[in-house]
C-alpha cells in the first residue's frame, strides 16, 4: 500500500485536478493517508469530521438505513470525487475490502482553492523569505473567521506589510494602559495574557496564546488603551501591521452575511438569487435548489450579465470564496450578501445532490 503520494495522483481528483501546481504541492503537504481493513468503517452516519476523503486504493461501501446504496471501487468514476462532502454524514462509508484513503482537511482545501481560484495570490508565496520549516502558523492564521471574510488581494497587502520581529522569553509586547499601535500575529511561541485588577493588580490569567493566534486588534478597532498585558513566555518570532494598515486592509472590508433563514425569506421574496461560487464539479455533487453556479475563477467574465436589480446570496462551503465573491460583486456594483457557514448551514430539504 502507498504511503506517499505524489501531485499526479492527487490530480486526477475532484476538485483538485483544478489546481495549479504550485496550490497542489501546497495540498500534497498537508494529506494524511489512512490504512483501513475490510469490515472497518471509515464514518458513520452523522458523523462531524471536517476532512474530504479520496479512495485511493480498495472499495468502500456506503450504506443507509436499509442496506448498501453505493459500492465505490478505486479508479472508478465514482472515486474520483470525495466520499459524501457533506457534514453531517447522510451514510456509512464502510470497507469492502482493505483500502486507502486520503484525508485532507475541508477547511485547508477550502483556503487553497480560494486562493488560486482569485489568482491574484499563491499560498506557496505567502511564506516566501521565510526562515521557517513550517506555514502552519500562517494556515491557522487563514482559518480565522476575520480573514474569511477578507478580499484575498487585502490579504496579499496584509502580508507584504507586516514586519517581522524576534522576542524573548519575559518580553513585554503590549502593556495594560498603552495605546494601540499594532496588531500581532504569533509566527512562533508562547505568551501569556494577563489583565491587572484593583484586587490583583499583579494580573490574573487570561489566557496562553501559541502559534497562527493574534492579539491586539480591539484596542485599534476600538481607539482605546490597551485592556491587558501580553508577555512572551518562550523565544519566538511575531508579525506586526500597524493600526493604519490594520484598519484599512483588516477591519474595513467587512461584508453583510446572514443566516440560512434568513437568505431563504429573501429567496421567497423574490428579491433575492442563490449563487454557488464553487467549482461545476462540487456543485453537482451537492447544491442548493434552485441556484445557479458561477464559480469564483470565472466570475469577472460574467458580472456583466447579472442582473442589476436583484440581490445575490452568496454561498460555498465555508465563507472564503463566496466572501470573495460578494466583494468583487460589492465592488461592481451589484447588491450581494454571504451566507454564513455556506452549504453546511443548509437543512437537507433545500439541498439537491
Amino acid at each position: 500500500m502507498a504511503t506517499k503520494i505524489t501531485v499526479e495522483q492527487l490530480s486526477k481528483f475532484s476538485p483538485l485536478n483544478t489546481l495549479h501546481k504550485n496550490a497542489l504541492s501546497q495540498v500534497a503537504e498537508k494529506i494524511k493517508i489512512k490504512f483501513i481493513t475490510a469490515d472497518s468503517t471509515l464514518f458513520i452516519k452523522g458523523s462531524t469530521d471536517d476532512n474530504h476523503y479520496y479512495l485511493l486504493d480498495g472499495s468502500i461501501d456506503l450504506i443507509g438505513d436499509n442496506g448498501i446504496l453505493n459500492a465505490i471501487e478505486a479508479n472508478s468514476k465514482d472515486a474520483l470525487d470525495p466520499i459524501i462532502q457533506i457534514t453531517p454524514r447522510t451514510v456509512t462509508a464502510k470497507a469492502k475490502t482493505d483500502a486507502t484513503i486520503i484525508v485532507i482537511d475541508s477547511d485547508t482545501l477550502d483556503m487553497i482553492l480560494t486562493w488560486d481560484q482569485t489568482s491574484t495570490y499563491q499560498v506557496q508565496e505567502l511564506s516566501a523569505g521565510s526562515n521557517d520549516d513550517s506555514d502552519d502558523w500562517m494556515l491557522q492564521l487563514l482559518r480565522t473567521e476575520a480573514f474569511h471574510r477578507i478580499p484575498p488581494a487585502n490579504i496579499q497587502s496584509i502580508f507584504t506589510k507586516i514586519e517581522n520581529i524576534s522576542v524573548k522569553p519575559g518580553d513585554k509586547v503590549i502593556a495594560q494602559g498603552d495605546d494601540g499601535d499594532y496588531f500581532y500575529i504569533i509566527k512562533k511561541g508562547r505568551c501569556l495574557v494577563t489583565r491587572a485588577t484593583p484586587n490583583q493588580p499583579t494580573g490574573i490569567k487570561l489566557a496562553e496564546l501559541t502559534d497562527g493566534d493574534t492579539f491586539g486588534e480591539e484596542a485599534l478597532i476600538s481607539d482605546s488603551k490597551r485592556n491587558a498585558t501580553v508577555t512572551m513566555l518562550t523565544n519566538g518570532m511575531l508579525c506586526r501591521l500597524s493600526k493604519t494598515d490594520f484598519l484599512e486592509l483588516l477591519n474595513k472590508p467587512s461584508l453583510e452575511r446572514v443566516t440560512f433563514k434568513e437568505a431563504q425569506q429573501l429567496i421567497d421574496s423574490d428579491s433575492a438569487l442563490w449563487v454557488d461560487v464553487r467549482l461545476p464539479p462540487e456543485y453537482k455533487s451537492l447544491h442548493i435548489k434552485n441556484s445557479i453556479n458561477i464559480p469564483l475563477i470565472s466570475l469577472r467574465l460574467k458580472i456583466n450579465s447579472l442582473e442589476t436589480d436583484k440581490q445575490y446570496i452568496i454561498y460555498c462551503d465555508s465563507e472564503r470564496r463566496s466572501s470573495a465573491a460578494s466583494f468583487l460583486l460589492n465592488e461592481s456594483g451589484l447588491s450581494s450578501i454571504v451566507l454564513i457557514d455556506g452549504i453546511k448551514s443548509v437543512p437537507e430539504e433545500y439541498r439537491n445532490s
